[in-house]
């Protein structure tokens, strides 16, 4: 039995904001220059006797656009923090100042800020990828309406077409965060 074509519709609009939504917190972790929380939070590091992301054992704040301030709640794990950021390997250079942890933000390299808009660009079309996927699946269940006869052929021609339309939207959607993040990276 083949499903209802606006739960087809439904189902494929939430299935290209999942992949809208996971591009968009994928670009969150290409760093622009300017620090951000984001960019140690989900970093793992031992403490405790097991494996736990530093936005579980510590405040992370940026005092200002350069640097990212790590401040562990219980300052025996201060050393295992340092340590995960430098295992890590993202190109920071930990400084502990006490009970405090100090990344400073190195100037982006007119290369690297290249290389990460190639990425941003290859994250981009996996979303689109995503949305694709979407829209095949939406299209393959409103064939198998058309061969059940649960629906007329103009029906089906409409909800193609409203399939389409949601395609075509949200891979726009995509584009334009490609874009701001592009420009965002070759700001200096």
């Amino acid at each position: 039995m083949s499903q209802d074509p606006d739960l087809i519709l439904d189902n494929a609009k939430a299935a290209m904001d999942k992949a809208l939504n996971h591009t968009s917190h994928e670009f969150t972790t290409l760093h622009t220059g300017k620090a951000s929380p984001s960019m140690v939070e989900g970093i793992n590091i031992q403490a405790y006797g097991s494996s736990m992301k530093i936005r579980d054992v510590a405040a992370i704040t940026t005092p200002d656009n350069r640097t990212i301030q790590i401040q562990p709640w219980d300052k025996s794990v201060v050393q295992d923090v340092k340590k995960g950021i430098e295992v890590a390997n993202l190109g920071f250079n930990p400084s502990v100042d006490g009970a405090l942890i100090r990344i400073n933000i190195p100037e982006l390299s007119k290369e690297r800020r290249q290389e990460l808009v190639k990425l941003a660009h290859n994250m981009g079309e996996e979303g689109r990828v995503g949305i694709r996927a979407a829209r095949h699946d939406a299209m393959t269940e409103l064939k198998k309406c058309e061969k059940e006869k649960s629906m007329s052929e103009d029906d089906i021609k409409l909800y193609e077409k409203e399939v389409q339309k949601l395609t075509d939207d949200y891979s726009q959607k995509v584009n334009n965060l490609v874009s701001s993040k592009e420009s965002e990276l070759m700001q200096v």
